[in-house]
């Protein structure tokens, strides 16, 4: 098995994990937030992001890593648009809800901005969930 193969294979699993973690927080841990009192979302959302942290980061980071290496043995379109896919959710993580969640942690929990989580989590949660589908179909042509 060709290195490129064994990469889409572990890309897979990265996916895989990010895909159920993203459907997770959009369909259950966002909406759950505008049903907290204030004062409980700030300890919750504490408590939540340095838990998710621990979670998203290292998948993160792994697709991140995965993408670039992909590029670096075989600079195919099909890699090069994988990178470009994985660098935009980081900016948009970083420029979009970065600053969302430093609200809420310095006590900012009006509606809007929780419904900003929700409304543009959705964004995140189709293109991770498009390139779970990409990756599977590149897996499945390889078969």
């Amino acid at each position: 098995m060709e290195s490129s193969q064994i990469i889409l294979q572990i890309s897979l699993l990265v996916d895989v994990g990010l895909v159920v973690l993203i459907w997770m927080v959009q369909l259950i841990i966002y909406p759950s937030f505008t049903y907290y009192k204030p004062e409980n979302l700030i300890k919750w959302h504490q408590k939540y992001t340095a838990g998710i942290a621990v979670v998203v980061i290292p998948l993160m980071l792994a697709q991140l890593v995965l993408a670039i290496v992909a590029v670096f043995y075989q600079p195919s379109f099909t890699n090069i648009f994988t990178l470009a896919i994985v660098l935009f959710l980081w900016i948009f993580t970083f420029l979009s809800f970065a600053p969302l969640h430093f609200k809420i942690a310095e006590g900012d929990t009006n509606s809007k901005i929780l419904q900003l989580l929700i409304q543009r989590n959705w964004i995140r949660t189709f293109v991770w969930s498009a390139l779970l589908l990409f990756h599977l179909f590149l897996y499945m042509s390889l078969l």
